[in-house]
């Protein structure tokens, strides 16, 4: 059973490795900060595998660690890039 889980690993590792490209060409930060939150999910999934497959708990603690990081980084993103739409019109327009 440790080979299916190595093997699934491998496999997501290809998975981020499509997501470089997406960083790399973008076009949009959007894009790139989603793909990062692939990145972020990706790592997660594999640590879980390495845990599960590997026998080792603390590879679980790591892989929390990184699932709260990988949420702080798209609240900062969104809090950094997005901008509220403008006010067009008077008080009474909602």
């Amino acid at each position: 059973m440790t080979e299916f889980y190595g093997a699934l690993a491998v496999l997501l590792l290809l998975s981020i490795t499509a997501g470089l490209g997406r960083i790399l060409r973008g076009p949009t930060p959007a894009d790139r900060m989603l793909a990062a939150q692939l990145f972020g999910t990706t790592g997660v999934t594999i640590l879980l595998l390495l845990a599960h497959g590997l026998h080792m708990s603390a590879l679980q603690d790591v892989a929390l660690v990184f699932a709260l990081l990988a949420a702080l980084a798209a609240i900062a993103f969104v809090r950094r890039v997005w901008q509220p739409p403008a006010a067009k019109g008077g008080k009474g327009d909602h």
